[in-house]
């Protein structure tokens, strides 16, 4: 199964380079099912491969002049406050079992990937729909920034909770909220999963007593080249049929997992 878990690692990164998110949602799943970690320990992982991949490929994308630096700071830095209370604070004092239903004790695991499943599901139906061109909100610059400050925290919550990088949400904010064109905001998305997903990382280092590195920067190194290669891809395939695919992609695999936890419950 390991060997199918760093093919998927080349296509999380893959994704992640397309479309500047969405290919952080599949780490979790690939870790718990392919590589058969814990998975809470495997939200604390996935917060360092995707950090580190989504920063190079940011990199690249600052190249090409394609990184909105300013607003990314100003959606950033909310996110980082939230990303890293949650992962040192929040997760740690859940309750193991969370709650019970009868006589069925839903645990703290099964608790995390029921509700990132739910999440899949919700980003997947996002990516389907697709989303309309959104006009500039006729708003003042500062109540403009309150509202991408605003939003920053609640994905950075997000982000901690389940160790997804948050990308498709942030994406939606930077279209909407700023009216970037969808290559700036793939481009701004990766420069701040990049550092709240490493600032989140830091928050689980302190709790861990053990850390397998040689899995992280393998699998990490793996959806390098995949950033690198869906960075290319992007250029030759439509940016709508690619959500839409992905988007059914998503769907199917957060039904699977919510699927597999319910069936824990029995």
């Amino acid at each position: 199964m390991e060997l199918f878990g760093y093919l998927a690692s080349i296509l999380m990164g893959l994704t992640l380079g397309m479309i500047g998110g969405g290919g952080s949602i599949l780490i979790v799943p690939i870790l718990v099912y392919l590589f058969a970690i814990d998975p809470v320990l495997s939200t604390a992982y996935s917060l360092f491969i995707v950090g580190l991949s989504a920063l190079v490929g940011a990199a690249n994308y600052f190249r090409r002049g394609e990184v909105e630096v300013k607003t990314g700071l100003l959606f950033a830095f909310p996110s980082f406050v939230a990303v890293y209370l949650t992962r040192a604070f929040v997760v740690p004092s859940l309750p193991d079992p969370v709650f019970t239903l009868g006589s069925l004790e839903v645990k703290k695991a099964l608790f995390i990937m029921a509700v990132f499943a739910v999440i899949m599901v919700l980003a997947s139906i996002s990516m389907i729909r697709g989303r309309k061109e959104a006009k500039k909100a006729e708003l003042s610059p500062l109540a403009r920034a309150l509202l991408i400050g605003g939003e920053g925290f609640l994905v950075g919550g997000v982000t901690g909770f389940v160790g997804a990088g948050g990308g498709f949400l942030i994406i939606p904010a930077l279209v909407v909220l700023v009216g970037l064109p969808m290559k700036r905001a793939v481009g701004t998305s990766l420069m701040i999963i990049a550092a709240k997903s490493l600032i989140g990382f830091l928050g689980d280092v302190q709790k861990q007593p053990f850390i397998d590195w040689h899995l992280l920067l393998t699998v990490a190194a793996l959806a390098i080249v995949g950033i690198f290669i869906g960075m290319s891809l992007s250029k030759k395939v439509s940016d709508k049929t690619l959500k839409k695919g992905f988007g059914w992609f998503v769907l199917i695999m957060g039904a699977f997992i919510l699927i597999d936890q319910f069936s824990k419950l029995s």
